[in-house]
């Protein structure tokens, strides 16, 4: 039997949040990414102030955001080229394990965007869960090129997992991250480094 990913959450936010489900999503995101499960992975949810104090800091914007994105190790994961079932004694060996850095949620400015996009809270910081690892893995939305690769993949990822948990696209696919908010949301909501 493989080894679990390290998931480590941290909530100091004061918001109830399902943190066995975020870290879920995050070993779903880091198994089908194909990421050494010997990897790290650290989610803290934080308040408000906290968030906006960390915007301004490593962004240089005011306020708070929803998810920021501070890789550690240099972790990429494999070629793309099928999933996990696809590979073979031949196959690209998995990258070498690490910590891959931190991902930090504001569950409050996630409730907002849930409200704004008429779905649950749990939901969308699955979905901001996610972004922040795809970012991790150094996934950027700067171009439309680049944007529709981690969007799409994002989707992708988020679908399969609602999917093996019997759960329906409680995000409608493009919404969430930059969906449904019409100002900028997870990104830019664009491209943070600490990103987010």
């Amino acid at each position: 039997m493989t080894a679990a990913v390290s998931v480590e959450i941290a909530n100091e936010s004061g918001a109830a949040v399902d943190e066995a489900a975020l870290a879920d999503v995050a070993r779903h995101v880091l198994d089908d990414m194909r990421v050494h499960p010997l990897v790290e992975l650290s989610v803290l949810l934080v308040d408000e102030p906290a968030m906006a104090d960390l915007h301004e800091r490593w962004m240089g914007e005011p306020g708070p955001t929803d998810v920021l994105a501070f890789p550690m190790d240099e972790l990429r994961p494999p070629a793309q080229a099928g999933g996990r079932a696809d590979r073979g004694s031949a196959a690209e060996p998995d990258p070498m394990p690490g910590l891959l850095g931190d991902v930090v949620l504001c569950p409050q400015v996630a409730a907002e965007q849930a409200r704004q996009a008429r779905h649950d809270v749990q939901d969308e910081l699955e979905l901001l869960c996610t972004h922040g690892i795809l970012h991790l893995l150094g996934y950027d939305h700067a171009d439309p090129a680049e944007h529709a690769a981690m969007f799409g993949l994002q989707d992708k990822l988020l679908a399969a997992w609602r999917s093996e948990r019997g759960a329906g696209p409680a995000v409608p696919e493009g919404q969430g991250v930059e969906g449904a908010e019409g100002q900028e949301g997870a990104e830019g909501r664009e491209g943070r480094e600490g990103q987010g």
